[in-house]
């Protein structure tokens, strides 16, 4: 049986669910070196999550007074010295474990602090050379390009055709989003890139809908429910 392209998983264990993928998404403090090989023998890619411009731990210096209202964590000066060691730090590690490359997460500071691009762009560079050969995997971060295209190996459009929303339901973008993103899935196809798309559903039909938009702007779909709880 075929194994499906990519999963987003940020729970524990599940190794064989996982094995059924060619590239999945983990959580680095989940997995155990041993799991990781376990996965890696299996030809499963494992990319480890790396937040670039968000902070979920407890105050320290390079933390922002704002927070990010979605997930409560606090928003960085990405240029903060200890901070570009925090993440690259983090990026060493994660490979040390065992993760074969690292999924590159908050990078739309475009929409919150836009002085902070290339801030940003210095900071994956710097990932990318501590990592390197790793496989790199960015979450959107379009405010970045083309230069971010150069240092990545893939992009994925997180919430690309459907979202949960702040009432605590699933649905489809309204119309004119919808248009706005085929314009940029359609900016993202002339690049040499692995394309995923990443959405929120909780029915079959919401589902099927974002899987077969995805395929149609040449994406390689995953969908989820908010906490990134299945496989």
């Amino acid at each position: 049986m075929s194994r499906r392209p990519i999963c987003f998983y940020y729970g524990d264990g599940r190794l064989d669910e996982l094995s059924g993928y060619l590239r999945v998404v983990l959580q680095p403090d989940f997995y155990q070196p041993a799991e990781l090989r376990y996965l890696a023998e299996r030809n499963v890619q494992t990319l480890g999550y790396l937040s670039l411009s968000e902070d979920q731990g407890p105050p320290a210096p390079w933390q922002r007074q704002e927070r990010n209202p979605d997930w409560g964590g606090a928003f960085v000066h990405v240029d903060h010295p200890l901070w570009v060691a925090h993440v690259v730090g983090a990026a060493k590690e994660a490979i040390a474990r065992g993760f074969a490359g690292l999924f590159l997460d908050t990078l739309n500071v475009e929409l919150t602090y836009p002085e902070d691009v290339p801030h940003l762009l210095t900071l994956v560079a710097a990932v990318r050379e501590e990592a390197n050969p790793a496989y790199l995997l960015a979450n959107r971060g379009f405010g970045m390009l083309p230069r971010l295209a150069e240092i990545v190996d893939g992009i994925v459009f997180e919430s690309f055709s459907a979202r949960w929303t702040e009432d605590g339901y699933y649905a489809p973008w309204p119309p004119d989003v919808l248009e706005f993103h085929a314009q940029i899935a359609e900016q993202l196809l002339q690049l040499e890139l692995d394309l995923y798309s990443l959405d929120y559903a909780d029915s079959p039909g919401l589902a099927d809908f974002a899987g077969r938009r995805a395929r149609q702007f040449g994406l390689q779909s995953f969908v989820a429910d908010r906490a990134l709880s299945r496989t």
